[in-house]
């Protein structure tokens, strides 16, 4: 079945409070998706962020982010008034996020709310507590911890703590109980409010495409509370990290830092905290993509000392044996693989094994340096099981992208398209038709793209800090003009 939807982090959706979050405008933007025939809507990991804001570098592999929360909703079950919700300055900027704000101000507030929820039992509450404590106990502690400790890395704190010896736990599970309860209730108010969307998502029918990072961070509950799962030396600090090699976008490669998996560990185990991890992405997606899907097959690893990637070499990952137990134990899930970046003939042979569609970008199909028509992200070398996109989070948008291309690539381009005259402007419109038009059985397109937008609302700069995760959305974006053409774009070519 031929099928399309749209990439747009919630962090980018409109709202009045500094960051885009479960609040009505939400419910619109589904609404928006279902008059514009998109059966899909993409999204980042929503864990909470650490330094940095990326949604790749989460404290805890399990938990929501606590600035999705609808203040809103917050009124409405009388545990904040609106005028303190009006007095918080989240960040004013329509169109930019400011993390500090968010952090300085929000949190204080969501603080407040807990405190009058305390005023009545809610056995719901209690209930949910029970059900997710295999990962919420150790989550909430961490947190609660790490703010007595003023945000420090769980390695600098108290050597007791750290290594959670059993007095240490004891001690800060009981005298910090309210702080740790707060830090459930934001999951648990997390929780409630993403499943009521997603519900409605799905009512609409429109299905939600979730997103798995491979690695963790280091600083994050699963690493402080499971080491054992991964590349440790004896003081419990990475003994080698993850990235990719040098290649043409980078002489140094990139450095990401996060800890490498003892995959012997958990191939003994039968890889139970993996499984685990992916059941419960699929209480909040209806469908995953899986990032850096060929580290599974080999992973980059890199010295923990070294301040690049230069030094690093491959090794074995646990390859497709993973991919069959995760049927084996979850059965048949929809699953797309983030095939991207150099293919070595391994990788591609555990993509096509595993019978999961893979990624195809245009923005990477057009290199003035080989013109032989064997590029594998050109229109005509597709099969239908992938996902064909204009570009992803970590991409230019098109228009951006279209201003940066050399000569030799532009040249290629509107050879390919058969488009000589138009502007820019014009040609990123027909990429965008280019990618609804392929046999890709689903075509998903970031929504700056179908908005014509420049790198000014680019979501990701990798490998750079400050100015990332921070475009939103205008709140007028969302019209009924705009979602008539996507929707006949869309069934001209079969795709609703």
């Amino acid at each position: 079945m031929r099928e399309s939807g749209i990439l747009l982090p919630v962090f980018c959706l409109p709202s009045p409070n500094g960051i885009g979050c479960f609040s009505k405008e939400a419910y619109r933007w589904v609404d928006f998706l279902e008059k514009a025939g998109q059966k899909y809507w993409q999204i980042l990991p929503l864990g909470p962020t650490s330094f940095g804001d990326s949604p790749y570098q989460s404290f805890s592999t399990y938990a929501g982010n606590p600035y999705f929360i609808d203040l809103e909703q917050l009124v409405a079950q009388g545990l904040l008034k609106r005028s303190e919700v009006r007095k918080c300055d989240c960040g004013l900027k329509e169109q930019d996020i400011d993390y500090g704000k968010l952090y300085r101000n929000r949190m204080p507030l969501l603080k407040k709310a807990y405190g009058r929820s305390l005023e009545k039992e809610d056995p719901e509450f209690a209930q949910f507590r029970k059900e997710n404590g295999a990962w919420l106990d150790d989550y909430c502690l961490f947190m609660a911890v790490k703010d007595i400790f003023d945000g420090a890395s769980w390695d600098q704190w108290a050597q007791d703590i750290r290594y959670r010896w059993d007095n240490a736990m004891y001690y800060y599970r009981t005298t910090y109980a309210k702080e740790i309860g707060f830090y459930a209730w934001l999951q648990y108010q997390f929780d409630r409010q993403w499943k009521r969307l997603k519900a409605y998502a799905n009512e609409k029918g429109v299905q939600i495409i979730g997103d798995i990072p491979i690695y963790v961070a280091y600083d994050s509950a699963d690493v402080w509370a499971h080491p054992e799962l991964f590349s440790l030396d004896e003081k419990r600090r990475p003994s080698a990290v993850a990235g990719v090699p040098p290649d043409g976008f980078s002489a140094d490669g990139q450095l990401w830092g996060n800890p490498l998996y003892r995959w012997d560990h958990h191939k003994k185990t039968g890889y139970r905290w993996w499984m685990g991890r992916i059941a419960h992405c699929f209480t909040l997606y209806d469908v995953l993509r899986i990032d850096h899907f060929r580290g599974f097959d080999e992973y980059f690893s890199i010295p923990a000392e070294d301040k690049t990637a230069v030094n690093g070499h491959w090794e074995k990952g646990p390859g497709i044996e993973f991919f069959r137990e995760v049927k084996r134990q979850l059965g048949e899930k929809r699953i797309i693989a983030e095939d991207l970046g150099y293919l070595t003939d391994s990788v591609r042979r555990m993509v096509a094994e595993s019978g999961y569609p893979g990624m195809k970008v245009l923005e990477f199909a057009f290199d003035s340096r080989d013109s032989s028509g064997a590029n594998d992200y050109l229109p005509h070398n597709y099969t239908q099981n992938c996902v064909v996109y204009t570009g992803t989070h970590d991409n230019e948008t098109l228009r951006g992208w279209l201003d940066s291309i050399q000569r030799g690539e532009m040249k290629q381009l509107r050879t390919y398209l058969g488009r000589q005259k138009e502007t820019e402007d014009e040609l990123a419109q027909e990429l965008v038709r280019t990618a609804l038009a392929s046999v890709a059985d689903l075509c998903i397109i970031p929504l700056q793209d179908y908005l014509g937008l420049d790198n000014e609302a680019r979501i990701n700069f990798p490998s750079t800090l400050g100015t990332n995760w921070r475009w939103r959305m205008k709140k007028e974006d969302m019209n009924a003009g705009l979602a008539r053409r996507i929707r006949t774009v869309s069934k001209l070519y079969g795709r609703n």
